[in-house]
């Protein structure tokens, strides 16, 4: 070895030595009283992986590869065994003694401790699959048993209930299927509930007419390529449609009873154009019906059926609900927040005057100051705050579409900029976590910003004897991302946690040109601090919504396979997405561990001929 060569192995030493004095500093004297023993390895590494984070060492990571040794850019969860294994071997380079074997063997069991830290919080890992699927249940899931077997039959590992929506009945039925499907299918299922937490909505808006439209699918010639589909049931006791429907219509109990396949259905709709469909299908909860031609119904609308073997019977469409009416805006409009959930509505087209009005779910929207940015929608609509007084704010709308976008009631605000004095458990939320904490595996925190809400929740769960459960740290607010290792470090006081990574959110929090950005970096944490990590929002959404996936939401799926678990939201196709993703997760784990490729044999390897690709 040369002059050279010995002064720039002696540089590369000095370099990774302070490093590694910093992180042992920070390691030993960084974890806070209190963490579960269980987790006390992994905070440790988390502080060590945070130590060298804190420094740029990219030109560092080069002159290591150039030189054949590690570059650094695998070390999540070995952190110091990394580094101390680089010292050792730059230190025998040098003709010199440093023996770091003890940290050498922490190499193997970071993923030995977050595969134990997963099994904790998810349950064992499927048969022939690492990664976990996680799916949302629709309303549905109360009455369907098919769908929910069908969810576990294609790969289902973990049932999340949305605490946001149904209620305690409706939840003690989709975890009962649940369970019926677990007996029969000999099969393992979690159930992971999210607390709704302090998600700031606009509220109602003025209803608008009770009417029902359908329409078929139609080719560019206009030719019908797909019925309309109407679901006809008992207006005494109406069921869900136990499939996608065009329209569901309340009719008397008695007068459906009398319907049979084949059956037509004759009526004048509200446009006074003469309608018709044709019963395709007899079920215990009511009838198929299908229409080849556009119809607008409203209740009191006369029906009118001739059975193939009866009498004509008339019936009238029962009580349809009056669907709340959306709120027109466009670049330039001014829309006005309140206190008040006083119906929402749009405001006479004055000089100067604001273009729409609705109230919000939470009062403490008003500590927002002018020039701050908020989104409405999951982004769809964007501005930025004008004024803010006491009892309303004002916006002036920077982004939608030319034509205008429709602001309904219930979308999301997101305003990333301000600090929201809330707490992330509700009044709402501390009643929903008597039932969670009794029936489920798992509890997500929704909009987790400090640690103080981890502490709130770890404390309402002592009060109900249920402090083991594990905790799902949901990471959507701008706020939640930054504070994600005190997040962790309080978190882990319990015997499990995780955390979700919610995209919908936290892109429009964060802007979404920094979402992949976001998302690798809170992999990177969650990995150092040996946690699991769900990968959630929009995986394969196109293909449970319509049955047809998207080329992008593919690959997105495939990333997915770095997590420990990911989810799928509901929708009409969600069993085939499952079927889908649990595919996409079998082929992508023989190619990927976390960053690591892994090298198996390549058939386009096996098929490359030098010969065919120099002949002619």
């Amino acid at each position: 070895m040369n002059m050279r060569q010995q002064q720039t192995l002696q540089k590369l030493r000095t370099q990774i030595q302070e490093l590694y004095q910093e992180m042992v500093h920070l390691g030993d004297n960084g974890i806070p009283p209190g963490v579960h023993p269980g987790h006390r390895e992994g905070a440790r590494n988390l502080l060590h992986y945070i130590a060298l984070r804190r420094h740029d060492i990219r030109e560092l990571q080069h002159e290591l590869a150039s030189l054949g040794f590690s570059s650094l850019g695998r070390t999540e969860s070995h952190v110091l065994g990394t580094i101390g294994a680089v010292l050792q071997l730059l230190a025998k380079l040098n003709g010199e003694e440093d023996d770091r074997s003890h940290e050498c063997k922490e190499l193997g069991e970071g993923k030995l401790l977050l595969e134990r830290n997963t099994e904790a919080s998810l349950g064992p890992a499927p048969e022939g699959r690492t990664v976990r699927i996680m799916v949302t249940m629709p309303s549905e899931a109360t009455t369907n048993y098919g769908l929910v077997r069908g969810l576990v039959e294609a790969g289902m590992y973990c049932m999340r209930i949305n605490c946001a929506h149904d209620g305690p009945s409706a939840w003690s039925e989709m975890i009962a299927n649940l369970r019926r499907a677990e007996r029969e299918l000999g099969a393992s299922c979690k159930v992971e509930m999210d607390l709704a937490g302090p998600k700031l909505r606009t509220g109602p808006t003025a209803p608008g007419p009770a009417v029902i439209k359908y329409r078929p699918k139609r080719d560019a010639f206009g030719r019908v390529v797909q019925p309309a589909r109407i679901w006809l049931t008992a207006m005494e006791r109406p069921q869900v449609p136990p499939n996608p429907a065009g329209a569901s219509l309340p009719v008397p109990g008695q007068w459906l009873s009398r319907l049979e396949r084949e059956t037509k259905i004759t009526f004048v709709d509200t446009r006074g154009a003469r309608r018709s469909m044709r019963v395709t299908g007899v079920h215990s909860g009511g009838c198929w019906a299908e229409a080849d031609r556009t119809a607008y119904l409203t209740g009191g609308t006369f029906l009118t059926a001739k059975p193939r073997h009866a009498r004509s019977a008339r019936a009238r469409v029962g009580p349809l609900a009056a669907r709340p009416q959306s709120l027109l805006l466009r670049p330039g409009d001014t829309l006005l927040l309140t206190r008040s959930l006083e119906a929402g509505r749009q405001l006479p087209p004055e000089q100067g005057g604001a273009a729409a009005r609705i109230g919000v779910t939470l009062p403490e929207f008003d500590c927002v100051k002018p020039g701050e940015p908020i989104w409405f929608d999951d982004g769809n609509i964007g501005g930025v705050i004008l004024s803010a007084g006491p009892d309303e704010v004002a916006v002036k709308i920077k982004q939608c579409r030319a034509e205008g976008e429709k602001l309904g009631a219930e979308k999301g605000i997101n305003i990333p900029e301000t600090d929201l004095n809330l707490g992330a458990l509700t009044a709402e939320d501390r009643v929903n976590l008597v039932f969670a904490a009794n029936n489920a595996d798992l509890i997500g925190l929704s909009f987790v910003r400090t640690e103080a809400d981890v502490r709130d929740l770890r404390a309402a769960l002592r009060e109900l004897g249920r402090e083991h459960l594990p905790i799902l740290l949901k990471i959507e607010t701008r706020q939640g991302f930054e504070n994600l290792p005190q997040l962790l470090m309080e978190a882990m006081r319990s015997p499990a946690v995780g955390v979700m990574i919610a995209r919908g959110d936290l892109a429009v929090e964060c802007g979404y040109q920094r979402l992949a950005e976001l998302q690798e970096e809170i992999l990177w944490i969650a990995e150092a601090a040996h946690v699991p990590v769900v990968w959630a929002t929009q995986v394969l959404e196109s293909l449970a919504k319509t049955g047809k996936p998207s080329r992008s939401e593919i690959t997105d799926a495939a990333m997915g396979e770095r997590a420990e678990c990911v989810m799928l939201n509901k929708g009409p196709y969600v069993v085939q997405a499952a079927q889908v993703l649990d595919d996409i997760l079998r082929r992508m784990q023989l190619h990927q561990e976390k960053k690591t490729s892994m090298l198996r044999k390549l058939n386009v390897a096996t098929i490359f001929s030098p010969e065919t690709a120099t002949a002619g």
